[in-house]
């Protein structure tokens, strides 16, 4: 059985990271919007994963799609490389001993900005594809 109000939690809460991630773009602040585009993608797939009643644990959204793969979810290659290149955002983008010298901001550009951003929205809209694609196998 579906959670839709599970789901809904979730994936409102990814629709707020990315939104707060164009805002961080607009502004320059590149490191933190790359930052909150992995947040944004890991909440639409924990989203998917807690709408189910599946486990949905930890911060790494390629981790997690193996989650989604065993209940049956075919995953293309493209969402799973969008999902490795989101995960390298997750620690170093806010850390600055994960760096050798310097401060994270020092590290990002707008187009990784630009491009994490991409990425956690095609994640965000494949995961409501599948979402959509649930709720009619129910009904």
């Amino acid at each position: 059985m579906l959670d839709d109000s599970e789901y809904s939690r979730w994936i409102s809460t990814a629709r707020r990271a990315i939104d707060s991630a164009y805002g961080d773009l607009d502004r320059g602040d590149y490191n933190w919007a790359c930052f909150k585009a992995q947040q944004a993608a890991e909440f639409a797939v924990k989203a998917l994963l807690y709408g189910t009643g599946s486990p949905a644990y930890g911060h790494s959204i390629t981790r997690l799609l193996t989650n989604v793969k065993s209940m049956g979810v075919s995953i293309s290659d493209e969402i799973v490389e969008y999902a490795k290149t989101l995960d390298k955002y997750y620690v170093p983008t806010r850390y600055p001993n994960a760096w050798a010298e310097g401060m994270p901001h020092e590290y990002y550009t707008n187009l990784d900005a630009t491009n994490a951003i991409m990425y956690s929205e095609r994640i965000i809209s494949w995961v409501e594809g599948i979402w959509i694609y649930l709720r009619r196998g129910e009904g």
